[in-house]
């Protein structure tokens, strides 16, 4: 009878700190912001078994043995074994609208100025009509420091209509300013799904193809580009005359990890920047193009290019390329290639193209194969064939065009031994933004490059030069003044 007593008292002892651990357990949930499905998950990676379904933690937990009761209670108290929030299961799919700030942390602009751009950006953004109209429920809105991205749920005009409105908005805003303090943006836009979880404040946020996309897309584009990938620009080109008369295919462009993305161009009467963009621009070769750069036909043994400031009011710039050339192939070569691009719209008749061998004879431009506003391709008849290996050739290409961005960038066709950049200006133009990037040509992402650029103060002009050794093909670099 004693040993029944006892075992009954055990019994209740068990019992009761069973309970009291149950009632810490769901004291410590609401603290933690866990709920029944977290104890469910738990007693099925433990493999327990409920016999009945129970319509609450505490019942869920009554019916638990104390053994696992005891293991909940030391994961819900102890950091160390604290089982991380579940990504939900599914996603969700949103239209995304992407735009920050172009240039917002410029060095010779003061973080006061900076931060009012960010003040004024967010402010044009509220004032649009399609933010005004948004529906709460429908719609995420995340930060970025200087800019935003927003995902609409309802509609995947929305992202557009936003782009539209809010350049419209910026162009007058602009018009009330000096060139400093006018807002540029760059924007993105695409359609796809992101997973939706906590963040160290406990708000939702978002992860996930959708605005990832939407981020590489924007990066591709300068300033007021609005970009879209092909995923949403079909969806909405098919909407109305309007959408696709504003939307222009521009090709295929090279994002980060050597993935390609078909972009579109949106640009109209008073929103987008109809330039193409420079970055990330995956050329469409002809058959004998592509022949042609399956095998290296060329090395130069020297490059020099020369950016000479003409007119700092339009920086207008004369531009030299001097190659020492060597074909390294069997086959002699009769023609070259070239490509240029610029900062503002010229027809190649404007350009002053000329093209000069080593003894100064002017070479035939026989063919143009591209006379776009912003880029021109075409080829030179050698006076006479370039043998393999042969020493001693030398070719000049002059032209003018504007630089009005301030920058040039560079792209190799072939190895370079030795290759100098030199770029002079008045004493009346100052150096904003100095500097050289090295610019991935899979990616467009820019790091600095190395060595520094060197600067020379003269009596009538301001030199800056840069040189290299062994440079491979297809590198690219932006010098930026």
């Amino acid at each position: 009878m004693l040993r029944d007593q006892h075992n009954k008292i055990h019994s209740d002892t068990k019992e009761k700190d069973k309970l009291a651990d149950i009632t810490e357990i769901l004291g410590l949930l609401e603290e933690k912001g866990k709920s029944k499905d977290w104890i469910l998950a738990e007693l099925k990676r433990h493999r327990v078994k409920l016999n009945t379904p129970t319509p609450n933690s505490a019942e869920i937990l009554k019916s638990c043995p104390q053994g696992i009761v005891s293991h909940l209670l030391r994961v819900l108290k102890s950091d160390e074994f604290e089982d991380f929030e579940e990504i939900r299961t599914l996603t969700k799919t949103y239209h995304w609208f992407y735009t920050d700030i172009v240039a917002s942390a410029r060095p010779d602009i003061t973080t006061k100025e900076q931060a009012h751009k960010i003040i004024a950006l967010n402010g044009l953004i509220e004032k649009t009509e399609t933010f005004k109209q948004r529906n709460p429920d429908a719609t995420i809105i995340f930060p970025t420091g200087d800019g935003v991205y927003i995902g609409f749920a309802d509609s995947p005009e929305k992202p557009l209509q936003l782009a539209t409105q809010l350049h419209r908005s910026i162009y007058k805003y602009n018009t009330l300013r000096k060139d400093q303090d006018r807002l540029k943006i760059r924007t993105g836009i695409h359609t796809g799904p992101v997973y939706i979880f906590h963040d160290l404040n406990g708000k939702d946020n978002v992860w996930g193809d959708g605005i990832i996309t939407a981020r590489r897309v924007m990066d591709l584009g300068g300033p007021m580009h609005v970009l879209a990938s092909k995923k949403i620009a079909d969806d909405i080109r098919k909407l109305s005359p309007e959408y696709k008369r504003m939307m222009h295919k521009i090709g295929d462009y090279s994002i980060k990890h050597g993935e390609q993305l078909q972009i579109y161009n949106i640009y109209g009467d008073g929103f987008g920047n109809k330039n193409m963009p420079r970055i990330g621009k995956i050329q469409q070769l002809t058959v004998s193009e592509q022949d042609q750069q399956s095998k290296t036909t060329f090395e130069f043994s020297k490059i020099d290019v020369i950016l000479e400031i003409t007119n700092p009011k339009t920086m207008m710039t004369h531009h030299t390329w001097i190659w020492n050339i060597k074909n390294i192939t069997e086959s002699p070569k009769e023609h070259i290639f070239y490509y240029i691009g610029g900062d503002t719209p010229k027809d190649f008749s404007k350009l002053n193209v000329k093209v000069t061998d080593e003894r100064r004879n002017k070479l035939k431009i026989v063919s143009l194969n591209v006379n776009k506003p912003y880029e021109k391709e075409f080829l030179v008849k050698l006076n006479k064939p370039l043998k393999l290996n042969q020493k001693g050739r030398s070719l000049k290409l002059e032209y003018d065009w504007d630089e009005p961005d301030r920058n040039f960038v560079y792209k190799l066709s072939s190895e370079c031994k030795k290759f100098t950049f030199l770029l002079t200006l008045p004493n009346d133009v100052e150096l904003k933004n100095l500097r050289v990037l090295r610019v991935d040509p899979e990616t467009g992402y820019k790091t600095h490059a190395t060595p520094s650029a060197n600067i020379k103060y003269l009596k009538k002009r301001t030199e800056m030069r840069w040189q290299a050794t062994n440079l491979h093909a297809y590198d690219a670099y932006r010098f930026e003044w």
